[in-house]
């Protein structure tokens, strides 16, 4: 096996970023113009949605941080209109470093040349360590980070700490789950990362995500950019929420879906034939066509999410 103890793992003070706190949006910025009939559609959907009290779940790629809506997300946290948040371990790497260094997003095309990409000592130990002990205390993954960040645990120091989702969901009692795979993040090739931990505590996560489901009806779930986790753990999730509904004579049918991505469909509700590109493409065959064909809606937002996401946020306080 590879033996990851023979790594040269560097500091992050000697990695060059292209990403800061500077970056992400005050909740008063001038963004640019964004018309969507159906964007105002999803607002309203979740505006109804929270005033009927049924879920909103938001589950997103780490390309939403990238693109600076980080106290976008937590605003709508402490309004309660976001009741679930699910993201990739990549989430929790840019937001860990955004609130610890106030920086994030190395350059991989420069750093992957003599294997110096992915191996940093900070963000591979801490975050590492937080989940070996969310692992003993039987706690998922998502709330072992979101503890690390805001009480500062093993010494660490945190600065920007207002810009932390992960911190912001465990100060609320708010449920954040992280859904992973090994290998497909930086932390996993740390010398401290724990397979077994990282496997029990997304476990942790994929079922307290499969409870948030059981209760999408009358809700409303976004897919922000995530192309193939989102789909498939909402998917699986789904099919398990509606089998006990099933047997208890209930159902899991009248919700709204909205897929947001930088690209567009021409008939986002088609699934097409094995031939065409888009056949394959799981947002779109999952999220706005096979489960909401019985009962639901769906929507398509595409747009750049430093765009699409600041005027959804903008649209949710107008309808509020």
């Amino acid at each position: 096996m590879f033996d990851r103890s023979k790594l040269n793992i560097l500091p992050l003070s000697e990695r060059q970023h292209k990403m800061t706190v500077n970056d992400i949006y005050p909740l008063d910025a001038e963004t640019p113009d964004y018309e969507n009939e159906h964007l105002n559609i999803v607002a309203e959907r979740i505006v109804q949605a929270r005033k009927n009290g049924k879920e909103v779940i938001w589950m997103m790629g780490a390309h939403v941080l990238r693109r600076g809506n980080s106290r976008y997300i937590i605003d709508l946290m402490n309004r309660h209109v976001i009741t679930h948040i699910a993201t990739n371990g990549a989430c929790a790497i840019h937001d860990f470093e955004l609130a610890h260094i106030g920086a994030t997003l190395e350059d991989v095309e420069l750093y992957i040349k003599d294997g110096k990409f992915g191996n940093w000592e900070e963000t591979g130990r801490y975050l590492n360590e937080a989940i070996v002990r969310g692992y003993t205390d039987k706690i998922g993954f998502g709330e072992a980070i979101g503890r690390l960040i805001q009480n500062e645990e093993e010494d660490l120091v945190i600065p920007h700490l207002d810009i932390s989702i992960f911190a912001a969901a465990y100060r609320l009692g708010m449920e954040i789950t992280v859904h992973k795979g090994i290998g497909y993040d930086i932390t996993d090739q740390h010398p401290a990362a724990d397979y077994a931990a990282l496997g029990w505590t997304s476990g942790e996560d994929f079922l307290r995500f499969a409870y948030v489901v059981s209760r999408l009806e009358g809700g409303v779930f976004l897919n922000l950019g995530s192309a193939v986790m989102g789909p498939e753990v909402y998917l699986k999730s789904l099919s398990m929420a509606r089998n006990i509904a099933a047997q208890r004579g209930e159902e899991i049918r009248h919700f709204t879906t909205a897929n947001f991505d930088l690209i567009d469909f021409t008939d986002f509700q088609e699934e097409g034939k094995p031939t065409d590109a888009h056949y394959y493409h799981r947002p779109k065959k999952t999220i706005l066509i096979r489960t909401v064909k019985d009962g639901g809606e769906s929507y398509h937002i595409s747009g750049d999410f430093s765009v699409t996401i600041p005027r959804l946020y903008q649209l949710i306080l107008e309808y509020s």
